[in-house]
Order: C-alpha cells, then sequence, then structure tokens
C-alpha cells in the first residue's frame, strides 16, 4: 500500500470528545497512515544516518481520562523505544501537522547535547534553514520561525534545554492542517524525506555527544 495523504477527518480527530472515542479514531483513521509513512522514512532515515532506524507509534497508554491533543510516530535507533535519544517524529495537532528533530526531558545526554550545540552554533544555523521552527515543548502547539529569532534567543533557548530538567528542544517544521500538500501523499512524502535528509547532520552532531 502507498500512502494518499491526510484528510480533514483525520485533524478533526482530536475534536472527539471522550478518550476511548478519540483513541478508536486515532487507532483507524491515523495509525495506519503512520505505519505506512513510517516505515517508508524508517528505511530513508537508517541509511542517511549510516545506523538502523526503528519505527515507533505513540500508543497514549498512560492515558486514562484526558484524551490525547496530537497524536505521532518516532523514528530513532533504539528498536525498544525512543525516548531517550534524539529521534524524528512526524504528527498532527487539530490545526496543523509537524515535522520535528526531537530533544525531549527523557534524553538522558541532553546537557552534553546542548553544550555541544551551543559550541557550535554557527555550525547548527548553517544546518537549520530559516524557515524551520523550533519548540521547546512538544506537548504545546507553540514554535517560533528560526528567521524570528536572534542569536541570542536560539542561544537562550539552548541553555534552557540544558539547565532546565523538564525543558525540550525540537526543530523541524509546521505545516497548517489546510495546506493541499498533505491531501498530495507523493508530494508530503518527498517534503517530509526532504526535511529528514536535511537535519540528519543535526542529528549526526548530537551523536557526537
Amino acid at each position: 500500500m502507498t500512502f494518499n495523504g491526510f484528510q480533514a477527518a483525520d485533524f478533526e480527530t482530536f475534536q472527539i470528545e471522550g478518550l476511548d472515542a478519540r483513541m478508536e479514531a486515532i487507532r483507524e483513521r491515523i495509525q495506519p497512515k503512520f505505519r505506512l509513512i513510517g516505515e517508508q522514512l524508517s528505511g530513508e532515515a537508517s541509511l542517511l544516518a549510516g545506523q538502523e532506524m526503528f519505527l515507533h507509534i505513540a500508543k497514549h497508554a498512560r492515558r486514562t481520562v484526558n484524551p490525547p491533543k496530537d497524536t505521532w510516530l518516532a523514528i530513532g535507533p533504539n528498536k525498544r523505544g525512543y525516548k531517550a535519544l534524539p529521534h524524528f517524529q512526524v504528527g498532527l495537532f487539530d490545526d496543523h501537522l509537524f515535522i520535528w528533530l526531537a530533544f525531549i526531558y527523557e534524553a538522558t545526554n541532553k546537557q552534553r547535547i546542548a553544550s555541544l550545540f551551543l559550541k557550535e552554533l554557527d555550525q547548527l544555523k548553517t544546518i537549520v534553514p530559516k524557515d524551520y521552527v523550533i519548540s521547546q515543548d512538544h506537548m504545546q502547539k507553540h514554535a517560533t520561525s528560526l528567521k524570528d529569532m536572534s542569536d541570542q534567543e536560539l542561544e537562550q533557548s539552548l541553555i534552557r534545554f540544558r539547565d532546565v530538567k523538564s525543558a525540550e528542544w525540537l526543530v523541524g517544521r509546521h505545516i497548517d492542517a489546510k495546506n493541499p500538500i498533505l491531501k498530495d501523499g507523493q508530494a508530503f512524502m518527498k517534503l517530509t524525506s526532504d526535511t529528514i535528509e536535511t537535519l540528519i547532520p543535526l542529528y549526526k552532531l548530537a551523536g557526537q555527544a
């Protein structure tokens, strides 16, 4: 099977009331698409990273009351889990899709990664395009375009990631839910593949930490 794109109903999933009903819709509408996307991307990422990369699809297993506000797939180098290491994410909120290289708070060597990025800030800025966005919390929708951040603000985001236990640092793309590229499976896959290829040098730099 090939991925044929996302539809409005996929994003409307996050308007469904109740944990059980929303999770059923996530499993039926979104996760089969994530599997198609992830199987292709994990192969591509493995070649780019020079190491085997594994697909993980968020299960939201810890939730008992509140339905998830977003859902995602993750691709990382550990078959058993993705949170402790840098990884790529593709996921949906109700109003946008995100493609991230993610360093989340569970990352075991986040202080060393942040320190290395601060030391190599000029290299980081040459890797990441200006129209990419930075988030400091994967659970929130908000992200700031790199072109709207001063060098000092970028540096401060990395200092916070280094020094605050709960802080995160994610870099990538936001795509509005109404953007027609999301309905074109082939075009979307190319965009996502290109994004991962662009960010692989940063992933490899983090590996030096």
